[in-house]
């Protein structure tokens, strides 16, 4: 599936339903980086701005790249004036023509990439000092306490877990090791960990952000998929309401 197609319909959902990184994590990284006004960072693979948003805060400004044109509009319609939303792909950074980048950031979209071949790519965009940080979950992340029940339900609508062919679970490569093997090698990396709370509209929000189970591949069967999800986890926790714990891993990889 194309890149751009991937998350097709799911951008609201991401936005509502994905959580944030917090304060704390944003502030780590403003000050690793050293960000100022005078600071321009990239976001690759920006989605709605999860992350270009609050970093916007911080920096001059924030150049937020994804495939996808809902996500842009999406983060267009929520951010500051000082990101620019670009659409194009990891694959093609060199004809985006982005200008001067300092440092590059992406928040759960590594694992989409070719990413020996995204690392030389910004071997030659980055400064010497230019960092690369990718903030996502931990390597070994576990799974929400809502997972059981919604893997059967996504079992029943025969909607099975993707992963690119160059991630983590298909090549068993983490992205520390990719990152030792490239120029970025000389890294640092810091955990955050807090819990939040969901409830029952909350998870199923979280499900239409994936893109195995987006609106766009439910289709007709979106009405069905939503009540049997819900009947579901109202079944298994009648409280309606889970706790998550959330751990992010913030890591800073730069040249020796």
């Amino acid at each position: 599936m194309e890149s751009r197609l991937l998350f097709d319909g799911a951008a609201a959902h991401y936005s509502r339903y994905r959580q944030g990184y917090g304060d704390e994590v944003i502030d780590h990284i403003a000050r690793e980086l050293g960000l100022g006004r005078r600071s321009r960072v990239l976001d690759l693979g920006c989605g709605p701005g999860t992350l270009a948003i609050p970093l916007a805060r911080h920096a001059g400004r924030v150049v937020a790249v994804d495939p996808s044109g809902d996500m842009l509009s999406e983060g267009a319609r929520l951010g500051p004036p000082n990101v620019q939303w670009v659409q194009g792909d990891s694959s093609r950074l060199k004809a985006l023509r982005l200008g001067r980048i300092d440092h590059v950031l992406m928040g759960r979209s590594f694992h989409w990439m070719d990413r020996a071949r995204v690392l030389a790519d910004l071997d030659v965009l980055l400064p010497p000092d230019g960092a690369v940080v990718l903030v996502g979950p931990t390597r070994d992340p576990g799974e929400p306490p809502w997972e059981p029940v919604v893997h059967a339900v996504r079992q029943a609508f025969g909607l099975e877990w993707r992963a690119n062919s160059e991630s983590y679970q298909q090549t068993g490569r983490h992205h520390d090791e990719v990152l030792a093997e490239s120029v970025f090698s000389r890294m640092s990396t810091h955990t955050f960990r807090r819990t939040a709370p969901r409830d029952v509209e909350g998870v199923i929000g979280l499900q239409l952000s994936y893109s195995y189970s987006t609106p766009a591949r439910l289709g007709e069967r979106l009405p069905e998929f939503v009540e049997a999800l819900a009947r579901a986890l109202e079944a298994a926790n009648p409280s309606g309401v889970w706790t998550e714990d959330i751990v992010t891993a913030v890591t800073t990889a730069r040249r020796p």
